[in-house]
């Protein structure tokens, strides 16, 4: 297995983007391998590692369809539904209650 170049942070050439980066210009990676990897040093732990993909090989984001934005909306939906009131919170429901605020804390009113 051959070995990627390595750059330390805000060093990497022209050229060359994080998944993140190519999104914010409308691409994807389009099954290209890694091309490098940039590394922040972080205080105490190992580095953080990104990974970067060539621009030009970079294809463009597939358009969302009509079924993956109701699939989508169908999934925020199921998010924000309390599994108790079967309300919809307006919120998404926090993994730490499993509930919505009203019901896991039924006992104490709301401030106006």
């Amino acid at each position: 297995m051959a070995s990627i170049p390595v750059y330390p942070w805000h060093l990497a050439p022209d050229g060359l983007a994080t998944i993140r980066q190519l999104r914010a210009r409308g691409l994807r990676p389009g099954g290209q391998d890694v091309a490098a990897q940039i590394e922040r040093p972080r205080h105490r732990r190992g580095p953080l590692v990104g990974y970067l993909y060539e621009i030009d090989k970079a294809k463009p984001v597939r358009p969302m369809t009509p079924a993956k934005w109701a699939a989508l909306a169908k999934a925020n939906t199921a998010r924000r539904t309390c599994p108790d009131c079967k309300r919809d919170a307006g919120y998404v429901i926090p993994g730490s209650l499993g509930m919505c605020v009203a019901c896991a804390y039924p006992n104490e009113q709301r401030a106006a």
